[in-house]
């Protein structure tokens, strides 16, 4: 199982699963990935974005993004989107927080592991370059608020979430 280019026959499914969770289409504050959102994530840091992926194609795909203690707190007071935290973060600019932003899970994959991975290596790497204190969520399930709490326990950071 390694990270890589999406093949085709598991890439519906994922973007399926990812409108079944979120919604994105009918909710435009929240990101939807296209082209546009992933250049600009790839731009802020190679690991915002990470994928499992099997010989079907993707199985787990996970966002990451280092924002501003000033970007999370309007976030987290409700002052702006989710789409606004993309538009103002910008890489070359310090960022001292991590916005665990989505975690998909094919279902027959589920509870071995591979979002908790995907995001522990998100902000290992990030870390790398950015001095990171907190980790903040806008959770959409119970399964992705447990996840959020792992991750941040096991990287050592506190947990804040959108209520």
């Amino acid at each position: 199982m390694t990270g890589g280019s999406a093949s085709p026959a598991n890439v519906g499914r994922m973007i399926a699963l990812a409108e079944e969770v979120f919604g994105m289409r009918s909710d435009t504050d929240q990101i939807s990935v296209d082209q546009e959102v992933v250049a600009r994530l790839e731009a802020i840091h190679p690991a915002t974005m990470g994928e499992m992926a099997d010989e079907n194609g993707p199985i787990a795909w996970m966002l990451a993004i280092p924002t501003s203690r000033e970007v999370m707190e309007q976030f987290l007071s409700k002052r702006i989107s989710e789409r606004q935290i993309l538009e103002r973060t910008s890489s070359g600019v310090e960022a001292t927080a991590i916005y665990l932003c989505s975690a998909l899970v094919l279902p027959e994959h589920r509870g071995k592991g591979y979002a908790k991975r995907l995001a522990l290596d998100a902000i290992r790497a990030i870390r790398k370059e950015h001095p990171i204190e907190t980790l903040y969520v806008w959770s959409f399930s119970d399964e992705g608020l447990a996840l959020a709490q792992k991750v941040a326990r096991e990287a050592g950071l506190p947990l804040r979430e959108r209520g």
